[in-house]
């Protein structure tokens, strides 16, 4: 997949001209935003740590995990409550996690964990949580729905693109997304949340494919060593410079004589991802950091030979390079209700893989990226959507499940000065509701533009001359910084 064009087809290593015209002519013309940013909102950056994260890491637990199977236990409840698991202390005084995650269980010193997550949509409101858009109920399965809001990394893109940010260099892109396109791989339902929305494809981030074998048949369960994520055509030999520029020349040509593709109001967007590929052709130092064969083969086990945790270290690598905005998504894989959406079977896939696989890299990110220097000005934020009901159902497709919750949940935040060894919030005894600190979504969404130098107030402008603000309400959690 040539993830930079927007398209799934790559032969010989060349990109047909009809694909080009689909992504121009169809994927954009829904692109509504051409538009600056309104001046009339004041940057504030009276609190501290404004403009402190220079990069910002994203590790999106799509399904969304249980808290009391993670990182809020209640070992005192009754059995179908606290279910299978126990706890086990943390390196933080009288804070237990669950005892499948002793190694994350080691870094929360690190962290700040929130145990009070809490908004009114147990629906996989992925589109509340990256982006604040609040009628998330009504589009959340509609990936290019009009009344979408951007992703946070694509706001960041197309804000990078205004002169908000120092530039990246030529051939970097601002915006990341590992191990590929959200929901590629689930059937049937196509989430939303991480796209461009109604700043156009272009905004999109620019998605990675996994290359490799699955010998448990989910990569997010196990990949062989030789198993790689590549941006399409990125891994190719790489092409001399005169050849760029003549295939460069050839399709400007074409490009010329395509009137109707020209005059759209969507050929912008269309041209800055066909510059943005040449570049990114031209100096190929992106996709050399996902070679991840240069690395230790020892560093990578720690990681975990799993596609969480190898997309963990190429995030890390892809960071070094200068990419200013890094997703890693666990994403479904297969049919609806797999991966962290434990409705069925819970106990046994989060004791097998999803707690191990987890546990092994998140610990090792960490403690990666820390020893790297790296924590000082990154921004980590491990989100998912909601947290899962305190009770157990019974189902069909096999042991019982746990549904949707999104009263309490927990979520977990490094770097960029974010406090270190601290817990936000508590939830009562059955990890229900919370009783302490309730924080909504776009709190943490607020807080990251702060972070970023943003300030969430400021609106972006979609047609006909509509303002959407960046984060609809909310404010910045002061608990972060």
């Amino acid at each position: 997949m040539l993830s930079i064009l927007g398209s799934s087809r790559i032969r010989s290593g060349r990109v047909h001209r009809r694909e080009l015209l689909q992504t121009s002519a169809l994927g954009l013309l829904g692109s509504t935003v051409l538009n600056s940013v309104r001046a009339d909102s004041a940057v504030s950056n009276d609190l501290p740590g404004f403009g402190r994260a220079k990069q910002v890491l994203v590790l999106f637990i799509y399904g969304a995990w249980s808290q009391l199977d993670t990182f809020d236990p209640k070992p005192q409840a009754a059995s179908d409550i606290r279910g299978e698991f126990g706890a086990i202390d943390s390196c933080l005084p009288g804070v237990q996690v669950c005892e499948h995650l002793p190694r994350s269980a080691k870094v929360l010193d690190r962290c700040t964990l929130i145990r009070s997550m809490a908004h009114p949509w147990p629906i996989h409101s992925a589109s509340y949580t990256l982006t604040g858009n609040p009628d998330t109920e009504r589009i959340e399965g509609r990936q290019r729905h009009p009344d979408q809001w951007p992703y946070i990394g694509s706001v960041v893109d197309y804000l990078g693109d205004r002169g908000q940010f120092a530039p990246t260099p030529r051939g970097v892109p601002r915006n990341v997304m590992l191990p590929w396109r959200q929901s590629l791989y689930a059937r049937p339902n196509k989430r939303s949340g991480t796209f461009g929305a109604f700043l156009g494809t272009s905004y999109d981030p620019l998605w990675t494919e996994f290359r490799g074998e699955a010998p448990q048949g989910d990569p997010f369960r196990e990949i062989t060593p030789d198993g790689r994520l590549a941006f399409g055509a990125g891994d190719t030999p790489t092409l001399a410079l005169d050849t760029l520029d003549r295939r460069r020349s050839l399709l400007t040509q074409f490009e010329q004589q395509c009137s109707q593709i020209e005059a759209s109001a969507s050929a912008n967007g269309y041209h800055r991802q066909r510059d943005q590929a040449f570049e990114f052709l031209s100096k190929p130092q992106v996709a050399d950091a996902l070679r991840l064969e240069r690395e230790p083969i020892g560093l990578r086990e720690q990681y975990g030979m799993t596609l969480f945790g190898q997309a963990c270290l190429s995030a890390r690598r892809l960071l070094e390079a200068g990419v200013k905005f890094v997703t890693v998504c666990w994403d479904e894989y297969g049919q609806t209700d797999e991966s962290w959406d434990t409705h069925h079977d819970h106990h046994p896939r989060m004791r097998e893989f999803l707690l191990p696989a987890f546990d092994r890299a998140f610990a090792t990110l960490l403690t990666d990226m820390d020893r790297r220097g790296m924590l000082d000005d990154t921004l980590v934020l491990c989100l998912s959507e909601h947290g899962r009901t305190p009770n157990f159902y019974e189902t069909a497709a096999g042991a019982p499940g746990r549904g949707h919750w999104s009263r309490a949940y927990s979520q977990l935040f490094a770097g960029a000065g974010v406090p270190r060894g601290q817990v936000v919030g508590a939830s009562n005894e059955t990890a229900a509701d919370v009783i302490d600190r309730p924080v909504d979504p776009k709190e943490i969404l607020c807080t990251a533009y702060h972070l970023l130098g943003i300030d969430a107030r400021q609106e972006l402008m979609s047609s006909p001359g509509r303002p959407v603000p960046l984060v609809a309400g909310g404010k910045v959690l002061s608990e972060l910084l």
